[in-house]
């Protein structure tokens, strides 16, 4: 039987998370909550530091640049949901379906990628403090946001090109709030060989090569840590790298349960995980990164005093 005669699915029906209305009205309410604050959160950290002189430097770049992610990343899939309950639907078609696929890959990349450069900046800080701005020069910063773009762009071109080679034939109801790559891909009446395939290699290499830059950073920095002479100085680098640590064992614990295994073994009890990652990591990034750092609550302070004033 040829492809063509195959592939009938033009649409594919998103259950949600819950499949009750009950229920549903109140993930609805809980994620409308999120989502808005994630957005505000988000916009307030990159308004922050970028009307911020003192924060112009290559951690607050990153920073920024990731709640430039996380925001991007929360709107690829919360949005959908939203509308669909709204109106009281659950199709999206397939066209949206791969376009979602190919944004949520992107992000959930970038969000790993970002997370290691900001190690790595850390690293620097603290294992090299006298080469630090030698080192992390404009122009290291801004080819190493670029790379980031480019890699996940091409890995997510890559994953969903061969996931639009695939046939969908009757089957075409999926067990989450949006179209995650392995729930889609249990739905394919074809092969889904090369797409595991390249899942476990292109897809582990690109995921895992951030993952393990991050290992390998801390690894220096903790053994830099303990040669402190001094306790205060032993404060100073855990309360530098505290927050960025939260945020990775948070999005990384998630994300390596679900997708570092095969798609014929993703469950619904893993919509869960999917979660947290998606949706939660976004979220508590603002309060992370700023409820513990008293450079960024000056700068928001500053920021809500002069909008006051230009209020009045």
């Amino acid at each position: 039987m040829d492809r063509d005669n195959q592939t009938t699915v033009t649409e594919f029906l998103l259950l949600g998370l819950s499949g009750q209305s009950e229920q549903e009205d109140i993930l609805f309410g809980l994620f409308l909550g999120m989502y808005l604050v994630t957005i505000i959160g988000n916009f307030l950290i990159v308004l922050a530091i970028s009307s911020d002189s003192h924060l112009h430097t290559p951690m607050y770049f990153f920073l920024a640049n990731l709640s430039c992610v996380d925001i991007c990343f929360s709107s690829v899939t919360t949005p959908k949901m939203l509308v669909n309950h709204i109106l009281g639907s659950e199709s999206i078609s397939y066209m949206e379906c791969m376009i979602q696929i190919y944004f949520f890959i992107t992000f959930t990349n970038m969000d790993g990628f970002f997370l290691s450069v900001m190690a790595y900046d850390r690293y620097v800080a603290v294992c090299c403090p006298l080469h630090y701005t030698m080192i992390m020069k404009p122009k290291l910063c801004m080819l190493l946001v670029v790379a980031s773009w480019v890699i996940t762009n091409l890995h997510a071109l890559l994953h969903t090109l061969l996931m639009a080679q695939l046939a969908y034939c009757f089957n075409n109801t999926v067990h989450h709030f949006f179209c995650d790559p392995y729930a889609i891909l249990k739905l394919s009446c074809s092969s889904t060989f090369i797409n595991d395939l390249m899942v476990f290699t292109v897809g582990g290499l690109v995921f895992l090569t951030p993952f393990t830059c991050i290992i390998i950073s801390y690894a220096y920095i903790l053994s830099n840590v303990l040669k402190l002479p001094s306790a205060h100085g032993i404060r100073k680098a855990f309360s530098t790298c505290g927050s960025h640590l939260t945020v990775v064992s948070l999005f990384y614990g998630a994300i390596l349960g679900v997708y570092m295994r095969p798609s014929s073994s993703y469950s619904v009890q893993d919509t869960v995980a999917t979660v947290i990652f998606t949706v939660v990591t976004p979220l508590v990034n603002p309060f992370i990164y700023s409820l513990r750092n008293h450079d960024m609550q000056r700068a928001l302070r500053k920021l809500i005093s002069v909008s006051r004033i230009r209020k009045f």
